[in-house]
Formats: structure tokens, sequence, C-alpha cells
């Protein structure tokens, strides 16, 4: 076996399919679109069209319902905390949290909090604090003699936007000019009084 005779498994590639190259390439002059009409055309789409009448996918009745304010829990049966300890990745000494189950990787992400379910065997005496579990898992838990306290899971925080005026350099404010004096009976400005007239004359 050399280099030059590397071939892939037969039929595992296939060439282009080259359109419009020719009548006697056989795709030639209308490159395999037929003649003329809609379909012929680029940037059409007819799935679902049904020449006008109710599609199907509109006479079928719905059926279902999806909630969109559902929390998105992660999953986690006490088979695999025992497992966990087996391995030592978990302390069994220490409170199961969210944050030790992050730090063991038995979870991946926080998401919406941790949901204990009563999946395999409980060993080791455990105090768990999680956001929710099922009854199973309280028992399991309870019968290997550990505790399931319920914590919520607190909200998480949106990131701050950022500043349109950042890195930006706000003008210097323009110096105010003195209050002029205004005469109360019309309003305007009145002139200097005739004394200060006088003074700069003098």
């Amino acid at each position: 076996m050399r280099l030059n005779e590397l071939r892939d498994n037969p039929g595992a590639t296939r060439t282009r399919k080259r359109v419009g190259r020719g009548v006697g390439s056989g795709k030639g002059t209308r490159a395999g679109r037929g003649d003329k009409g809609q379909k012929s055309r680029s940037g059409v789409a007819l799935k679902g069209f049904e020449g006008g009448q109710m599609p199907i996918h509109r006479r079928l009745p719905k059926r279902g319902f999806n909630n969109l304010f559902a929390k998105d829990f992660n999953e986690v049966n006490v088979g695999r905390l025992q497992a966990a300890i087996d391995k030592k990745t978990l302390d069994a000494k220490k409170p199961v949290t969210v944050d030790a189950l992050l730090a063991a990787g038995i979870i991946r992400r926080a998401r919406d909090g941790v949901r204990l379910l009563g999946q395999g065997d409980l060993k080791a005496k455990l105090k768990i604090e999680v956001t929710g579990a099922s009854a199973g898992g309280v028992k399991a838990v309870e019968k290997a003699g550990g505790t399931v306290s319920i914590v919520a899971m607190p909200k998480r925080k949106a990131k701050p936007k950022p500043s349109a005026s950042k890195g930006k350099t706000r003008p210097a404010a323009k110096a105010k000019s003195p209050d002029k004096p205004v005469d109360k009976t019309s309003g305007k400005t009145s002139p200097k009084s005739s004394s200060t007239t006088a003074k700069k004359d003098s």
C-alpha cells in the first residue's frame, strides 16, 4: 500500500452533478428542471401548498401544551450520588449542594436547580440541599440516615448593558455669561445706569 494508492470505499463519495454544460452532457439547456413552470424558477418554496385548499397541517386539530414558564431542572438519582462517593469525587461529610454537584462533575450546569430522584441504592449518610425532590428520593436518603432540605435557587442575574457613553468624553460645559439686570415691568434687560457710565467717563 502506497500513498498514491489510498482510496475511499466504493460508493462512499459521489461526483457533483454539473448541470447546464451543453446538450451533450445530458443536463444541458434546462438543467434537469423540465419545461418552464413555477418549479423551474429559483426561490420557489411549495412545501405544504395544496393548490389553494386548506393544507393538511392546518386541517388537523392541535394537541398538547408547552409551558413557557416551565423550570428546567437537572435530574440526579441517589444511585448517581453513591457512585460519585465511591469514586471519591463527592465528599459525603459535607452538604451536597448544587455547587458540590458541579465540582464533582455530576451535573454540567446549574440551570434552574437540581431535582433528586430515588433510582438506585444509597448507603452513605448525606445532608442534601436541592431545589426539588421526589418522594422516592427523600425516602431513600432518610433510609440511609440522611436528610433532604428544599432550597430555592437564586435568580440568575442579567448581564449589565454597556453604557453608550463608555469611552467617549463629554464636551466641557460652556461658562455662563453673567446675568444682565432685568427690568421687572417690561421683562427686558435694562440699560446700564447713568451713574456707572459717568464713572467710566471720568
